[in-house]
């Protein structure tokens, strides 16, 4: 009985062993704007963590004018991805969270943000990604993600 127990552990052992979680760190650099009552365009520089394969915690900052003032975003998000562990094609995600924008001269807002995005090979090492959203104005940004696993 014990012979076939262990057996079927063995058999099974390559569906155990694809099943693990992928636990990341990323970080992230490309342009951001909001498209709103003052139009917001900037640099952004992202931080995240994967603490599983289908989700991440991200934190976006921005820096640039919006209305022709010095101004700066900040988004934090859960994100729930699709396809996580794919080495190749696309993977979708969508996330709800929290921003805020401060402006030169006006007092800063915060918003509930809530987006959907593409990356390409999002279980790869490196790769570009597009979102779109709503918060504080419609959303759209994009660039270059580059991604640690453990």
């Amino acid at each position: 009985m014990r012979s076939v127990a262990l057996a079927g552990l063995v058999a099974c052992f390559p569906l155990f062993a694809d099943a693990q979680q992928l636990t990341a760190n990323e970080l992230s650099v490309g342009a951001a704007a909001s498209l709103a009552r003052r139009t917001f365009a900037g640099a952004e520089l992202g931080f995240a963590h994967r603490p599983s394969g289908e989700s991440r915690i991200a934190l976006a900052l921005a820096g640039g004018t919006a209305g022709q003032r010095a101004a700066a975003r900040a988004r934090l998000t859960l994100q729930l991805l699709i396809n996580a562990s794919a080495r190749a094609g696309v993977g979708i995600y969508a996330g709800v969270g929290t921003a805020f924008m401060a402006r030169r001269g006006s007092p800063g807002q915060g918003y509930l943000a809530v987006l959907v995005g593409l990356e390409g090979a999002p279980g790869s090492r490196q790769s570009w990604f597009v979102e779109a959203g709503l918060g504080g104005g419609v959303l759209a940004a994009g660039g270059w993600r580059v991604r640690w696993f453990h």
